[in-house]
């Protein structure tokens, strides 16, 4: 049986990813916020506790790993959850690139005779193995630094505030009474923008859901909202306590480690510098685990070429991994380890995925909302929660609007490799006509090549689809054949009733198929009426049976009478 994740676990996955945003985000607050950075903060935190019921519905709807790619392929076009995977790639890229070059940075301050670019190389490699390796092993690895990293943070805390109340409030005060740039208005906005990378991991443990034991979900993402809700503002505040305003400008980048030397001494500042390094690792194997659960459902979906599919011993699809790693490695080296530009990548590519996921709630409430959900999210709060990472994107792109460029120059590439995948039939058939006009009639000289792509064709086009029906009317199957149009390269759909004993078949059923096979010639359309029970196993059966893998079935939203709920049924899709 699939080993599964209980909370510690799925949560120090996610949390080391999250959590690692309280070395920077503070002191990055302070920057644009000045003595308001921990209300900017708490401003962030009020839009996380929005989302925490936003990824709990769809998530709680559709648990299936994919995060807002999942959320939008089960409820708008393929084509649409294509957007957001890339995105989610690329944030992913850039997450595990950053962290890993900060995290050996850190090792290079404490011990300088580290090469920088070698390592960040061999810690990717590191991670790269461990996942490899299955979940199991990434756990483990992950629990241990994040209980580590929670108790370098309150060691941190308690000792600033033995300091404070040690050395008094005169620092507190003076920096209170200092003056800002602009209004008060101007230095909470920009301060919000900022600090919402202070988030950045919440979406991770969406991708990989089915790892998780039944429960679990939720408590991750409450588990995260209370880490980024308590430290973020309690370490901006401390900082604003005993560190003068100069002072946490120029150590910047370090500013944890500083207050630990201030408040504590050397050992402090080693506990924390060591922790640094610790967790910004932790963040590169979340990106690895989440990657992994994203990039193996789009290739299942066949937006990515089947190889990356191959799997080890351990279950572990390697080839996703070990490309992941070749993408993080020449980015470091385009970038000579200069990741200023990547970062502004990670924060647009981020913010949009977390808008992504937000339409993705909007369309579950539209297109499925018979589909039984362990939670709701409020209409109201869902728009809020959209429009705050929208302003802090938009704030993002005016703080530094060459990042949008850099942005783009990473996404292009992305979506032309995804777009090939999605439209690799329009392309070859293209392909073929551009062929005959440049060759004269009966002189084919790339006869070879025509037969090959012909043959490509027809080897794509081959693949079957399943559609279940309950004896659903012809509106509901022809939106099932649009779908299937628009969204599939395939010319072979098995439409399926399952009936139980004494159970008759639908009325004008038949028919309707008829009409259907009429109207879409270019698509085989077989009827097939099967006895039984319709249930996993049945599923589980025909997949077998008729060599057809389970995630290229689908299925209308079931009612709150639906005996199953919709990932014990693997990884079916719903299509209407």
């Amino acid at each position: 049986m699939k080993k599964r994740l209980n909370q510690l676990a799925a949560t120090a996955i996610c949390g080391n990813d999250i959590s690692s945003s309280c070395l920077y985000v503070s002191a990055l607050a302070i920057v644009y916020a000045g003595q308001y950075a921990w209300i900017s903060l708490l401003m962030v935190a009020f839009i996380l506790f929005l989302f925490r019921k936003i990824y709990g519905e769809v998530v709680g709807a559709l648990p299936l790993n994919g995060g807002a790619y999942n959320a939008l392929l089960n409820t708008t076009k393929k084509s649409t959850a294509s957007v957001a995977a890339s995105l989610t790639v690329l944030s992913y890229m850039a997450t595990a690139v950053i962290s890993a070059s900060e995290s050996v940075k850190y090792a290079h301050s404490l011990w300088n005779s580290i090469p920088v670019m070698y390592t960040t190389i061999g810690l990717l490699i590191v991670f790269m193995t461990i996942v490899i390796m299955g979940i199991g092993e990434s756990s483990k690895v992950a629990i241990s630094i994040f209980i580590f990293h929670l108790c370098s943070l309150v060691l941190l805390c308690l000792f600033c505030g033995y300091y404070l109340f040690q050395n008094g409030f005169d620092n507190l005060i003076a920096n209170f009474n200092n003056p800002i740039e602009g209004s008060i208005t101007t230095a909470l906005f920009f301060g919000f923008v900022a600090a919402m990378l202070g988030i950045s991991g919440f979406e991770s443990s969406a991708n990989y859901v089915e790892e998780q034991k039944d429960g679990i979900f939720p408590k991750t993402l409450r588990n995260m909202w209370i880490i980024v809700t308590v430290f973020n503002p309690l370490i901006a505040f401390l900082a604003l306590a005993i560190v003068p305003m100069a002072t946490i400008h120029s150590n910047e980048e370090t500013l944890l480690s500083f207050m630990g030397q201030t408040a504590g001494g050397n050992w402090l500042f080693y506990i924390i510098s060591i922790d640094a390094v610790l967790v910004l690792s932790g963040a590169v194997l979340t990106a690895y685990v989440g990657v992994g659960g994203l990039v193996e459902r789009m290739t299942l979906d066949r937006i990515l070429p089947k190889f990356l599919l191959a799997k080890n011993k351990k279950g572990s699809s390697y080839l996703i991994f070990i490309t992941f790693f070749f993408l993080c490695v020449t980015i470091l080296i385009i970038t000579k380890g200069n990741l200023k530009a990547l970062a502004g990548v990670y924060t647009i590519a981020f913010l949009s995925v977390m808008i992504l996921f937000g339409f993705g709630n909007l369309l579950l409430k539209i297109n499925r909302k018979e589909l039984p959900r362990p939670e709701k999210a409020g209409i109201i709060s869902v728009f809020i929660a959209i429009m705050g990472v929208v302003v802090a994107l938009i704030g993002n792109i005016i703080l530094k609007p060459e990042y949008l460029v850099i942005f783009l120059e990473y996404l292009i590439p992305t979506l032309l490799i995804v777009g090939i995948m999605l439209y690799r039939i329009p392309i070859l058939k293209a392909l073929l006509e551009f062929i005959k006009y440049l060759t004269p009639n009966n002189k084919s000289v790339f006869e070879n090549i025509d037969k090959k792509i012909l043959r490509m064709i027809q080897k794509i086009n081959a693949q079957q689809f399943v559609f279940f029906t309950k004896g659903d009317n012809v509106a509901t199957l022809n939106k099932v054949l649009q779908y299937i149009k628009h969204n599939e390269d395939t010319r072979r759909l098995k439409i399926v009733t399952v009936l139980k004993p004494n159970e008759h078949l639908p009325p004008n059923l038949i028919k309707d198929v008829e009409v259907l096979d009429r109207a879409y010639p270019d698509i085989i359309i077989e009827f097939i009426e099967e006895h039984g029970i319709f249930n996993p196993e049945k599923i589980e059966e025909l997949s077998n049976k008729w060599n057809i893998p389970v995630n290229f079935m689908f299925i209308g939203s079931p009612g709150d009478t639906f005996p199953y709920r919709i990932e014990e049924l693997g990884e079916v899709r719903l299509i209407i």
